[in-house]
Protein backbone atom coordinates (compact mmCIF):
# COMPACT_ATOMS: atom_id res chain seq x y z
CA UNK A 1 0.00 0.00 0.00
CA UNK A 2 2.04 2.86 -1.32
CA UNK A 3 1.20 6.15 -0.11
CA UNK A 4 -0.86 8.50 -2.16
CA UNK A 5 -0.93 12.38 -2.63
CA UNK A 6 -3.18 13.75 0.18
CA UNK A 7 -6.42 14.98 -1.25
CA UNK A 8 -6.58 17.96 -3.29
CA UNK A 9 -7.33 20.16 -0.36
CA UNK A 10 -8.22 20.13 3.06
CA UNK A 11 -8.94 23.22 5.87
CA UNK A 12 -6.84 23.17 8.54
CA UNK A 13 -6.42 25.43 11.60
CA UNK A 14 -2.73 26.01 12.51
CA UNK A 15 -2.24 24.22 16.24
CA UNK A 16 0.66 27.27 16.97
CA UNK A 17 -1.76 30.65 16.46
CA UNK A 18 -5.21 29.45 15.79
CA UNK A 19 -5.32 30.53 11.74
CA UNK A 20 -7.74 28.82 9.59
CA UNK A 21 -6.00 27.95 6.43
CA UNK A 22 -6.44 26.06 3.25
CA UNK A 23 -3.85 23.02 2.62
CA UNK A 24 -3.24 22.27 -1.15
CA UNK A 25 -2.30 18.64 -2.47
CA UNK A 26 0.75 17.35 -1.06
CA UNK A 27 3.26 15.29 -2.79
CA UNK A 28 5.08 12.57 -1.01
CA UNK A 29 7.97 14.40 0.39
CA UNK A 30 6.50 17.73 0.72
CA UNK A 31 5.83 20.34 4.21
CA UNK A 32 3.03 22.39 4.64
CA UNK A 33 3.78 25.35 7.09
CA UNK A 34 1.50 28.08 8.84
CA UNK A 35 2.39 31.13 6.96
CA UNK A 36 1.92 33.04 9.74
CA UNK A 37 3.66 31.35 12.66
CA UNK A 38 5.84 28.87 10.64
CA UNK A 39 4.22 25.57 12.86
CA UNK A 40 3.93 22.47 10.91
CA UNK A 41 0.61 21.67 9.62
CA UNK A 42 1.04 18.53 7.60
CA UNK A 43 3.59 16.21 6.13
CA UNK A 44 3.66 13.77 3.51
CA UNK A 45 6.10 10.98 3.49
CA UNK A 46 7.76 8.95 0.75
CA UNK A 47 7.38 5.81 2.58
CA UNK A 48 4.48 3.15 2.15
CA UNK A 49 2.17 2.06 4.88
CA UNK A 50 3.71 -1.49 4.44
CA UNK A 51 7.66 0.33 5.14
CA UNK A 52 5.74 1.24 8.44
CA UNK A 53 4.45 -1.66 9.41
CA UNK A 54 7.74 -3.54 9.12
CA UNK A 55 9.71 -0.71 11.06
CA UNK A 56 6.99 -0.76 14.32
CA UNK A 57 7.31 -4.67 13.76
CA UNK A 58 10.79 -4.74 14.35
CA UNK A 59 10.86 -1.76 17.46
CA UNK A 60 7.99 -4.58 18.97
CA UNK A 61 10.65 -7.35 18.55
CA UNK A 62 13.91 -5.07 19.99
CA UNK A 63 11.07 -4.16 23.08
CA UNK A 64 10.68 -7.18 23.58
CA UNK A 65 14.39 -8.14 23.61
CA UNK A 66 15.54 -5.43 25.70
CA UNK A 67 12.33 -6.41 28.24
CA UNK A 68 14.01 -9.72 28.67
CA UNK A 69 17.73 -9.34 28.39
CA UNK A 70 20.60 -8.06 30.57
CA UNK A 71 21.65 -4.35 30.33
CA UNK A 72 24.81 -4.47 31.97
CA UNK A 73 26.95 -6.24 34.06
CA UNK A 74 29.67 -5.05 36.73
CA UNK A 75 32.32 -6.67 38.69
CA UNK A 76 33.86 -5.27 42.37
CA UNK A 77 35.72 -6.99 44.38
CA UNK A 78 35.67 -10.51 43.04
CA UNK A 79 31.24 -9.85 43.36
CA UNK A 80 29.76 -9.95 39.82
CA UNK A 81 26.28 -7.63 39.61
CA UNK A 82 24.16 -7.51 36.57
CA UNK A 83 20.68 -5.23 35.96
CA UNK A 84 17.78 -5.51 33.68
CA UNK A 85 15.33 -3.22 32.78
CA UNK A 86 13.11 -4.22 35.52
CA UNK A 87 15.68 -4.01 38.25
CA UNK A 88 16.41 -0.14 38.63
CA UNK A 89 12.46 0.25 39.56
CA UNK A 90 12.69 -3.10 41.72
CA UNK A 91 15.45 -1.31 43.66
CA UNK A 92 13.45 1.99 43.53
CA UNK A 93 10.43 0.26 45.08
CA UNK A 94 12.66 -1.13 47.80
CA UNK A 95 14.05 2.12 48.82
CA UNK A 96 9.86 3.39 49.32
CA UNK A 97 9.67 5.42 46.07
CA UNK A 98 7.40 3.48 44.16
CA UNK A 99 5.96 6.90 42.56
CA UNK A 100 9.02 7.06 40.74
CA UNK A 101 9.90 3.17 39.49
CA UNK A 102 6.24 3.41 38.59
CA UNK A 103 6.89 6.87 36.65
CA UNK A 104 9.95 4.59 35.32
CA UNK A 105 8.30 1.86 34.01
CA UNK A 106 5.83 4.02 32.38
CA UNK A 107 7.83 6.29 30.21
CA UNK A 108 10.15 3.43 29.48
CA UNK A 109 7.81 -0.23 29.08
CA UNK A 110 4.29 0.52 29.46
CA UNK A 111 3.96 4.01 26.90
CA UNK A 112 6.14 2.33 23.75
CA UNK A 113 4.60 -0.71 24.17
CA UNK A 114 1.16 0.14 23.79
CA UNK A 115 2.37 2.74 21.12
CA UNK A 116 3.43 -0.14 19.01
CA UNK A 117 0.69 -2.54 19.88
CA UNK A 118 -1.41 0.03 19.04
CA UNK A 119 0.28 1.54 15.61
CA UNK A 120 0.72 -2.30 14.38
CA UNK A 121 -3.45 -3.02 14.94
CA UNK A 122 -4.32 0.19 13.28
CA UNK A 123 -1.97 -0.27 10.03
CA UNK A 124 -2.67 -4.04 10.16
CA UNK A 125 -6.56 -3.09 9.64
CA UNK A 126 -6.44 -0.83 7.13
CA UNK A 127 -6.23 -3.18 4.76
CA UNK A 128 -9.26 -4.11 5.38
CA UNK A 129 -12.56 -3.44 2.82
CA UNK A 130 -14.21 -1.73 6.02
CA UNK A 131 -12.11 -0.95 9.18
CA UNK A 132 -14.12 -0.64 12.09
CA UNK A 133 -14.72 2.92 13.53
CA UNK A 134 -12.73 2.16 17.04
CA UNK A 135 -9.76 2.21 14.79
CA UNK A 136 -10.15 6.15 14.98
CA UNK A 137 -10.07 6.01 18.41
CA UNK A 138 -6.92 3.64 18.69
CA UNK A 139 -4.95 5.72 16.71
CA UNK A 140 -5.78 8.92 18.69
CA UNK A 141 -4.39 7.14 21.87
CA UNK A 142 -1.37 6.35 20.23
CA UNK A 143 -0.88 10.24 19.09
CA UNK A 144 -1.50 10.95 22.75
CA UNK A 145 1.21 8.47 24.22
CA UNK A 146 3.67 10.28 21.93
CA UNK A 147 5.22 12.22 24.14
CA UNK A 148 5.32 9.82 27.29
CA UNK A 149 7.49 7.54 24.94
CA UNK A 150 10.99 7.98 26.16
CA UNK A 151 13.18 5.20 24.88
CA UNK A 152 15.65 7.60 23.29
CA UNK A 153 15.59 9.57 26.40
CA UNK A 154 16.27 6.40 28.38
CA UNK A 155 19.61 5.47 26.17
CA UNK A 156 21.25 8.80 27.03
CA UNK A 157 20.21 7.82 30.84
CA UNK A 158 22.18 4.64 30.04
CA UNK A 159 24.90 6.07 28.90
CA UNK A 160 25.45 8.60 31.56
CA UNK A 161 25.11 5.60 33.78
CA UNK A 162 28.12 3.41 32.08
CA UNK A 163 30.34 6.80 32.50
CA UNK A 164 30.24 7.41 35.92
CA UNK A 165 30.89 4.01 36.70
CA UNK A 166 33.92 3.43 34.78
CA UNK A 167 35.98 4.97 37.35
CA UNK A 168 33.64 2.90 40.35
CA UNK A 169 33.67 -0.67 38.71
CA UNK A 170 34.74 -2.91 35.91
CA UNK A 171 31.40 -3.07 33.78
CA UNK A 172 30.37 -4.67 31.01
CA UNK A 173 27.30 -3.81 28.37
CA UNK A 174 25.13 -7.13 27.57
CA UNK A 175 22.71 -7.61 24.99
CA UNK A 176 20.28 -5.28 26.28
CA UNK A 177 21.95 -2.60 25.51
CA UNK A 178 22.83 -3.34 22.09
CA UNK A 179 18.94 -3.62 21.72
CA UNK A 180 17.95 -0.37 23.24
CA UNK A 181 20.53 1.56 20.92
CA UNK A 182 18.74 -1.04 17.65
CA UNK A 183 15.22 -0.06 19.57
CA UNK A 184 16.12 3.74 19.66
CA UNK A 185 17.31 3.71 15.58
CA UNK A 186 14.06 1.84 14.49
CA UNK A 187 12.05 4.06 16.58
CA UNK A 188 13.25 7.05 15.26
CA UNK A 189 13.05 5.78 11.50
CA UNK A 190 9.57 4.36 12.34
CA UNK A 191 8.33 7.63 13.65
CA UNK A 192 10.12 10.08 10.48
CA UNK A 193 8.54 7.06 7.93
CA UNK A 194 4.93 6.86 9.20
CA UNK A 195 2.25 9.41 7.51
CA UNK A 196 -0.22 10.40 9.91
CA UNK A 197 -2.48 12.28 7.75
CA UNK A 198 -2.27 9.66 5.20
CA UNK A 199 -3.38 7.12 8.05
CA UNK A 200 -6.47 9.39 8.97
CA UNK A 201 -7.22 9.77 5.12
CA UNK A 202 -7.66 5.99 4.58
CA UNK A 203 -9.64 5.78 7.56
CA UNK A 204 -12.14 8.35 6.55
CA UNK A 205 -12.11 7.37 2.73
CA UNK A 206 -13.23 4.25 3.84
CA UNK A 207 -15.98 5.13 6.37
CA UNK A 208 -19.04 3.91 5.93
CA UNK A 209 -22.76 5.50 6.19
CA UNK A 210 -22.95 4.53 9.25
CA UNK A 211 -20.69 7.05 10.19
CA UNK A 212 -17.43 5.53 10.49
CA UNK A 213 -14.52 7.68 10.76
CA UNK A 214 -16.23 9.88 8.23
CA UNK A 215 -15.90 13.74 8.62
CA UNK A 216 -18.13 16.29 7.65
CA UNK A 217 -18.23 17.82 4.53
CA UNK A 218 -16.15 20.90 4.16
CA UNK A 219 -18.61 23.11 2.24
CA UNK A 220 -21.30 22.14 5.26
CA UNK A 221 -18.81 22.95 7.31
CA UNK A 222 -18.27 26.21 6.45
CA UNK A 223 -21.90 27.31 5.70
CA UNK A 224 -24.31 25.36 7.96
CA UNK A 225 -22.07 25.35 11.50
CA UNK A 226 -22.08 27.70 13.81
CA UNK A 227 -18.94 27.50 14.82
CA UNK A 228 -15.64 25.29 13.61
CA UNK A 229 -12.74 24.30 15.76
CA UNK A 230 -10.07 22.11 14.58
CA UNK A 231 -9.09 18.81 16.95
CA UNK A 232 -6.03 18.77 18.63
CA UNK A 233 -5.73 15.18 18.37
CA UNK A 234 -6.48 14.67 14.27
CA UNK A 235 -6.65 18.02 13.32
CA UNK A 236 -9.93 17.34 11.38
CA UNK A 237 -11.57 20.59 11.14
CA UNK A 238 -15.34 20.34 11.81
CA UNK A 239 -18.38 22.04 12.92
CA UNK A 240 -21.17 21.87 15.90
CA UNK A 241 -24.89 22.31 15.54
CA UNK A 242 -24.59 25.08 18.63
CA UNK A 243 -22.24 27.72 19.88
CA UNK A 244 -19.12 26.16 22.00
CA UNK A 245 -19.66 27.68 25.14
CA UNK A 246 -17.88 27.33 28.28
CA UNK A 247 -18.53 23.83 29.75
CA UNK A 248 -20.71 22.73 26.39
CA UNK A 249 -19.54 19.04 25.10
CA UNK A 250 -18.41 18.21 21.54
CA UNK A 251 -16.37 15.51 20.24
CA UNK A 252 -14.45 15.00 17.10
CA UNK A 253 -16.85 13.02 14.37
CA UNK A 254 -13.04 11.46 12.93
CA UNK A 255 -11.70 10.58 16.61
CA UNK A 256 -13.80 11.18 19.41
CA UNK A 257 -11.46 13.87 20.97
CA UNK A 258 -12.82 16.28 23.06
CA UNK A 259 -13.68 20.03 20.75
CA UNK A 260 -13.39 23.16 21.56
CA UNK A 261 -11.86 26.50 19.86
CA UNK A 262 -8.98 26.69 22.49
CA UNK A 263 -8.03 24.20 25.35
CA UNK A 264 -10.65 25.10 28.15
CA UNK A 265 -9.14 27.02 31.12
CA UNK A 266 -5.63 26.55 29.68
CA UNK A 267 -4.18 29.88 31.68
CA UNK A 268 -5.36 28.94 35.12
CA UNK A 269 -4.38 25.37 34.70
CA UNK A 270 -1.07 25.95 33.24
CA UNK A 271 -0.31 28.45 35.91
CA UNK A 272 -1.47 25.96 38.78
CA UNK A 273 1.42 23.35 37.27
CA UNK A 274 3.71 25.85 37.01
CA UNK A 275 3.60 26.87 40.27
CA UNK A 276 3.20 23.48 41.52
CA UNK A 277 6.38 22.47 39.87
CA UNK A 278 8.27 25.64 40.92
CA UNK A 279 7.46 24.39 44.48
CA UNK A 280 8.91 20.89 43.98
CA UNK A 281 11.86 22.60 41.82
CA UNK A 282 13.68 24.00 45.01
CA UNK A 283 13.68 20.54 47.17
CA UNK A 284 14.46 18.66 44.15
CA UNK A 285 17.64 20.73 43.78
CA UNK A 286 18.41 21.08 48.41
CA UNK A 287 17.59 17.36 48.51
CA UNK A 288 20.08 14.77 47.50
CA UNK A 289 19.03 12.37 44.40
CA UNK A 290 22.15 10.24 45.07
CA UNK A 291 24.61 8.92 47.62
CA UNK A 292 27.66 7.23 46.49
CA UNK A 293 29.62 5.18 49.49
CA UNK A 294 33.09 3.85 48.51
CA UNK A 295 34.74 1.58 51.68
CA UNK A 296 32.81 3.72 54.11
CA UNK A 297 33.34 7.26 52.70
CA UNK A 298 31.35 9.54 50.77
CA UNK A 299 28.26 11.66 51.04
CA UNK A 300 24.53 13.06 49.05
CA UNK A 301 25.11 14.78 46.13
CA UNK A 302 22.74 16.82 44.82
CA UNK A 303 22.22 17.85 41.12
CA UNK A 304 24.41 20.14 41.26
CA UNK A 305 26.50 18.30 42.99
CA UNK A 306 27.20 15.93 40.47
CA UNK A 307 27.73 18.11 37.54
CA UNK A 308 30.75 19.51 39.85
CA UNK A 309 31.96 16.16 40.37
CA UNK A 310 31.56 15.32 36.69
CA UNK A 311 33.69 18.97 36.41
CA UNK A 312 36.42 17.87 38.76
CA UNK A 313 36.63 14.17 37.18
CA UNK A 314 37.22 16.50 33.55
CA UNK A 315 34.43 14.88 32.26
CA UNK A 316 33.41 17.91 30.16
CA UNK A 317 30.59 16.67 27.61
CA UNK A 318 29.37 14.57 30.18
CA UNK A 319 29.01 17.98 32.87
CA UNK A 320 27.78 19.79 29.94
CA UNK A 321 24.94 17.08 29.14
CA UNK A 322 23.75 16.60 33.02
CA UNK A 323 23.40 20.28 33.13
CA UNK A 324 21.73 21.14 30.47
CA UNK A 325 19.15 18.05 30.69
CA UNK A 326 19.00 18.32 34.71
CA UNK A 327 19.17 22.41 35.65
CA UNK A 328 19.15 24.24 32.03
CA UNK A 329 15.91 22.56 30.47
CA UNK A 330 13.56 22.52 33.67
CA UNK A 331 14.60 26.32 34.05
CA UNK A 332 13.70 26.82 30.09
CA UNK A 333 10.76 25.19 30.76
CA UNK A 334 9.48 26.89 33.92
CA UNK A 335 10.67 30.66 32.53
CA UNK A 336 9.43 30.07 29.15
CA UNK A 337 5.93 29.05 30.32
CA UNK A 338 5.58 32.11 32.68
CA UNK A 339 6.83 34.16 29.98
CA UNK A 340 4.48 32.71 27.74
CA UNK A 341 1.54 33.23 30.26
CA UNK A 342 2.15 36.62 31.70
CA UNK A 343 2.24 38.01 27.52
CA UNK A 344 -1.07 35.92 27.12
CA UNK A 345 -2.40 37.70 29.83
CA UNK A 346 -1.08 41.14 29.15
CA UNK A 347 -1.64 40.99 25.35
CA UNK A 348 1.75 41.51 24.78
CA UNK A 349 1.61 42.09 20.59
CA UNK A 350 5.50 41.65 19.85
CA UNK A 351 7.68 38.33 19.19
CA UNK A 352 4.96 36.16 18.43
CA UNK A 353 6.31 33.83 16.08
CA UNK A 354 9.16 33.66 18.28
CA UNK A 355 6.84 33.15 21.59
CA UNK A 356 5.28 30.60 19.24
CA UNK A 357 8.56 28.87 18.77
CA UNK A 358 9.32 29.08 22.31
CA UNK A 359 6.59 26.99 23.13
CA UNK A 360 7.00 24.25 20.41
CA UNK A 361 10.67 24.36 21.94
CA UNK A 362 9.59 23.92 25.21
CA UNK A 363 6.87 20.91 24.76
CA UNK A 364 9.40 18.90 22.35
CA UNK A 365 12.75 19.57 25.47
CA UNK A 366 10.55 18.87 28.64
CA UNK A 367 11.10 14.90 28.69
CA UNK A 368 14.93 14.94 27.75
CA UNK A 369 15.01 15.96 31.54
CA UNK A 370 14.38 12.24 32.61
CA UNK A 371 18.10 11.57 31.89
CA UNK A 372 18.75 12.18 35.41
CA UNK A 373 16.02 9.46 36.86
CA UNK A 374 16.65 7.00 34.72
CA UNK A 375 20.36 6.78 35.22
CA UNK A 376 19.96 7.05 39.27
CA UNK A 377 17.92 4.11 38.83
CA UNK A 378 20.30 2.13 36.96
CA UNK A 379 23.08 2.86 38.93
CA UNK A 380 21.06 2.05 42.40
CA UNK A 381 20.02 -1.34 40.66
CA UNK A 382 23.98 -2.05 39.45
CA UNK A 383 25.97 -1.18 42.37
CA UNK A 384 25.30 -2.59 45.45
CA UNK A 385 28.46 -4.00 46.94
CA UNK A 386 28.18 -3.32 50.59
CA UNK A 387 30.97 -1.47 52.39
CA UNK A 388 33.19 -1.73 48.68
CA UNK A 389 30.83 0.61 47.18
CA UNK A 390 27.29 1.33 47.09
CA UNK A 391 24.87 3.74 45.20
CA UNK A 392 21.42 4.98 46.61
CA UNK A 393 19.15 6.98 45.13
CA UNK A 394 17.73 9.57 46.38
CA UNK A 395 14.61 11.84 47.71
CA UNK A 396 15.43 14.64 45.73
CA UNK A 397 14.72 12.56 42.59
CA UNK A 398 11.37 11.86 43.71
CA UNK A 399 10.69 15.70 43.45
CA UNK A 400 12.68 16.23 40.41
CA UNK A 401 10.99 13.46 38.58
CA UNK A 402 7.14 15.87 40.11
CA UNK A 403 8.94 18.73 38.26
CA UNK A 404 9.71 16.99 34.84
CA UNK A 405 6.28 15.55 34.74
CA UNK A 406 4.49 18.57 35.80
CA UNK A 407 6.35 20.70 32.96
CA UNK A 408 5.07 18.23 30.66
CA UNK A 409 1.82 18.40 31.62
CA UNK A 410 1.87 22.22 31.79
CA UNK A 411 3.54 22.38 28.23
CA UNK A 412 0.48 20.58 27.41
CA UNK A 413 -2.34 22.47 28.97
CA UNK A 414 -1.27 25.70 27.43
CA UNK A 415 -2.61 26.90 23.96
CA UNK A 416 -0.44 28.76 22.34
CA UNK A 417 -3.36 30.66 20.39
CA UNK A 418 -4.47 32.32 23.01
CA UNK A 419 -1.18 34.37 23.05
CA UNK A 420 -2.44 35.70 19.00
CA UNK A 421 -5.79 36.06 20.59
CA UNK A 422 -4.55 37.63 23.26
CA UNK A 423 -2.68 39.92 20.98
CA UNK A 424 -5.34 40.59 18.31
CA UNK A 425 -7.74 42.01 20.90
CA UNK A 426 -5.04 44.72 22.23
CA UNK A 427 -4.22 45.49 18.91
CA UNK A 428 -7.84 46.31 17.52
CA UNK A 429 -8.76 48.07 21.46
CA UNK A 430 -7.16 51.53 20.08
CA UNK A 431 -8.92 51.32 16.68
CA UNK A 432 -12.26 50.48 18.91
CA UNK A 433 -11.51 53.38 21.11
Amino acid sequence: MRNQPHPAERLRECPGCGLFQTVPALAPGMTAQCPRCSTSLERATRHPIGHSVALNLTALVLLVIMCSTTLMTVQKAGISLSARLFSGPAELVRRDMAELAVAVLFVTVVAPLFKLLGTLYVLLRLREAAPPRHLCRVFALVERLGPWSMIEVFVFGVFVAYVKLGDLVKITLDVGVYALLALTVVLIWADSALDREAVWDRLDRRGDARGRCAPPDRQAVEIAAVEIAGCEVCGLVSGVDGPMEAGARHRCPRCGSALHPRKPDSVARTWALVIAAAALYIPANYFPVLTVMQLGAGAPSTILGGVEELVASRMYPLAALVFFASVAVPMLKLVGLSVMLVSTQTGRTGWLRDRTRLYHVVRWIGRWSMIDIFMEALLGALVKFGSVVTIEPGIGAVAFCGVVILTMFAAETFDPRLMWDAAGRHAAAPAAA
